[in-house]
């Protein structure tokens, strides 16, 4: 089976090169490489070309910055394998991976091959994640039963919702690539993975199988503040809606717009703890306008969720009972938190 490798590619000189070796050192035969060269300013573009140069696996785009959807997207569009892989230019994969997840694929047009992931915190800290799906293979009667039950709705997902550390029909790609705006730069592989997902008819889940190795990287976009955070979760919402009223009907239509409410509140979490960890000066004020403004009070009066983790129990109780104490309370926490993250 042809496989394509898609890297989007912006800034990350530094980490690029054990990147794409980690890549061109897999011991799958059939293999094309795309190097997503998203108008980077850091030399990374040059590195691109170099291991084009030397291996004629490697194909590189080079492209104006457009974000990260517009690069993966170049790359679907560019490339020419059966099935697909995403790995984000930051992170790095085990040599066997492909070829081990390879040797599951049947040909099935809408299939997907899940392993599992690392995240490297550095100086030798790890943390595995592992698919809370039980690991084995699932046709299409268990998917509807056991996986898109869970993809809305709950703090872990029975699969996980990113593009990386899978091998995904092109197809499933190709046929969902339309929900993926550019716009939206915080939950953006939710776009395509929920309705990939969705339509989904195979699925393997492998056996405890951490290949891919994520770069805990704290200066990275997705851990500064976002002053528009709000506005993007806001966004990726509008789009959950329309994959649920695109891809389903009847009973199952009306539980799905239920469980995408419930995700708004997880999304919404995420903004809370986004203006009281990285806004010092005017994080009460939007943490008081957001949870105050009638449509999320009426929202979260009419949305029950189960929160389990701890972390995400005091960002609920802010978002149920805003006020003044538990802002600051939430705020203090937050300080507290990544002070002891950061040692």
């Amino acid at each position: 089976m042809n496989v394509s490798v898609i890297v989007p590619v912006y800034n990350t000189r530094k980490y690029l090169k054990r990147c794409v070796e980690s890549l061109t050192g897999q011991t799958c035969p059939v293999l094309e490489i795309l190097l997503v060269d998203d108008g980077s300013v850091d030399g990374s573009g040059r590195v691109c070309d170099e291991f084009a140069q030397s291996d004629t696996r490697v194909r590189v785009i080079h492209k104006e910055n457009g974000g990260l959807v517009s690069a993966w997207k170049r790359g679907v569009t560019e490339s020419t394998g059966e099935y697909l892989c995403f790995v984000d230019s930051d992170d790095w994969v085990d040599l066997n991976m492909i070829g081990e997840m390879s040797a599951f694929l049947t040909g099935n047009p809408k299939e997907i091959i899940a392993g599992d992931y690392v995240i490297e915190r550095g100086e030798g800290r790890r943390q595995y994640i592992w698919q809370e799906l039980s690991p084995g293979e699932y046709d299409r009667k268990a998917i509807e039963n056991e996986v898109i039950p869970s993809l809305l709705g709950k703090e872990r997902r029975h699969v996980t919702i990113s593009r990386c550390m899978k091998l995904i029909s092109r197809k499933l790609i190709e046929d969902n690539m339309k929900y993926s705006d550019p716009k939206v730069v915080m939950g953006e592989d939710m776009t395509v993975m929920l309705p990939a997902l969705t339509d989904c008819r195979r699925l393997v889940i492998m056996d405890h199988k951490a290949y891919y190795h994520y770069l805990y990287v704290q200066e990275s976009m997705v851990h500064k503040y976002d002053k528009n955070l709000y506005e993007n979760i806001q966004l990726l919402r509008r789009i959950i809606h329309q994959v649920v009223e695109d891809k389903f009907s009847g009973p199952v239509f009306e539980e799905q717009k239920k469980k995408a409410d419930q995700e708004y509140i997880f999304l919404l979490l995420l903004v809370l703890k986004n203006e009281a960890r990285g806004n010092p000066k005017g994080y009460c004020g939007n943490i008081l306008k957001i949870c105050r403004s009638e449509e999320i009070k009426d929202l979260v009066a009419n949305t029950p969720v189960k929160v389990e983790q701890r972390a995400n129990k005091l960002l609920y109780l802010t978002l149920r009972h805003p006020n003044w104490v538990t802002v600051r309370l939430l705020r203090l926490a937050m300080i507290l938190f990544y002070a002891r993250r950061a040692q």
